[in-house]
């Protein structure tokens, strides 16, 4: 496994994989990544593909193999992957499906100052977004049946996963919300009178405040 690697961004990662096909362009690279769906796997920031693959060839990653000129536009240059970026992309993989790490989630950091809502509106916004779920679900579960017998599984895996994740946020959610409205959530009574008490400064922990084990 690497340590500190010398292109750390997933972008690095997602053009290594699709440019191990053939030598390309950059703008050949974002038009494969795009018809990959590569920008729904992992966090893509355009802006950055220049940079990325620039640092890519000084890390040894890539390396210019010509260009070509269309017209009036402008040169391009074109990439191909080294047998370093073969092995970087190998061992990046190897990285990211063997160590778990934490990842930051914007429902969980909506989570971490619940309390911060009354919990009559906490009910509502959780049905919203279970309805919202169910309706991704929907469509995800759609997409996949759609390409059932026209790819391999190995290459839908990915949305397996992200298939199943929804599934579960959504019952996680759907159970939370249960329990609100059903009032068996632990300490919901002193919840609701904090909102009606104006959420008094000395009733309540500091938001997000965890006890020292």
């Amino acid at each position: 496994m690497a340590g500190k690697r010398k292109v750390n961004n997933l972008l690095a990662l997602a053009v290594l994989s699709v440019i191990v096909q053939r030598p390309m362009h950059r703008y050949e690279i974002a038009a494969t990544l795009r018809a990959h769906g590569k920008d729904r796997d992992m966090d893509i920031k355009w802006g950055s593909l220049y940079t990325v693959v620039q640092n890519m060839a000084k890390a040894g990653f890539l390396e210019v193999v010509g260009s070509e000129r269309e017209g009036a536009r402008p040169e391009r240059v074109i990439y191909r992957i080294t047998d370093a970026g073969r092995a970087e992309m190998a061992d990046w993989t190897r990285e990211l499906l063997a160590r778990p790490e934490p990842e930051h989630h914007r429902f969980t950091a909506g989570l971490s100052i619940l309390a911060v809502l009354p919990p009559d509106e906490v009910i509502a916004l959780l049905g919203t977004r279970v309805d919202t779920l169910t309706r991704t679900i929907e469509t995800t579960r759609n997409d996949l049946t759609a390409l059932t017998g026209t790819l391999p599984r190995l290459f839908v895996v990915e949305s397996e996963y992200g298939l199943a994740m929804l599934e579960a946020e959504r019952a996680w959610a759907d159970s939370l919300r249960e329990e609100l409205r059903t009032g068996t959530f632990d300490g919901l009574d002193a919840w609701r009178q904090w909102h009606a008490d104006g959420m008094p400064s000395d009733r309540i922990p500091a938001l997000g405040e965890r006890g020292s084990d």
